[in-house]
């Protein structure tokens, strides 16, 4: 499974500092338990890839993917709390995010990962991967949808979403649709992803905006 490359994890690291540092300045100092916010979001994920034998359940892998994608804004949260260099932590997930499972049974796979975090109240990369690979989730796609997400927040705090003048549906269309659309558009690969993507949807509210 192709890696994460070390320009994408440079990325998502500066991003999770800097929505981090719109939160709290001094969010590193804060002691904020991110391992807590990681076993919760396990218990969503499980709900929706299923697990009641009472009744029928289809896995709804689109939501499992974006539970996964939470959890790696509050696992990079954590990593980057814990006073290690960037270039430490790429290194270090460079080696950890070895994304393959022997385990057949996604759920299993998931419940290690919540006794993992709870253990050691940290973020565990490697059993992270393990996840993506039991839903078959690539680094890419995890990148783009990292990136989207992290960009997407950024742009509703900028306009409005606090005092509650943000606009979440612009031309009939939710401010996510419009996101999965815009980056469809674009170039992923190059260093200016995300600000491209912002730029996007800039031109697309402002649009829309207009001709309301």
């Amino acid at each position: 499974m192709q890696q994460a490359s070390i320009a994408q994890l440079r990325t998502m690291l500066d991003l999770q500092n800097s929505m981090n540092t719109k939160v709290h300045a001094e969010w590193r100092t804060q002691g904020f338990d991110w391992y807590r916010a990681i076993w919760i979001e396990c218990g969503e994920m499980l709900d929706h890839y299923g697990w009641k034998w009472w009744k029928k359940q289809t896995a709804d892998i689109p939501q499992v993917e974006l539970e996964l994608i939470d959890i790696w804004h509050f696992g990079l949260s954590d990593l980057l709390q814990r006073g290690k260099s960037i270039d430490e932590i790429v290194e270090q997930v460079q080696q950890e995010l070895n994304i393959t499972t022997d385990q057949p049974d996604f759920r299993l796979d998931l419940e290690a990962f919540a006794e993992v975090t709870l253990r050691t109240k940290g973020f565990d990369v490697a059993a992270f991967a393990r996840l993506m690979a039991g839903i078959n989730m690539t680094s890419g796609e995890l990148f783009t949808g990292y990136v989207g997400k992290n960009v997407l927040n950024f742009f509703r705090q900028d306009h409005g979403y606090q005092d509650g003048t943000y606009i979440k549906v612009w031309a009939g269309l939710e401010d996510n649709e419009h996101l999965v659309e815009a980056i469809k558009l674009l170039d992923t690969s190059v260093d200016s992803f995300s600000d491209d993507l912002y730029q996007a949807l800039e031109e697309r509210y402002q649009r829309c905006a207009q001709s309301a």
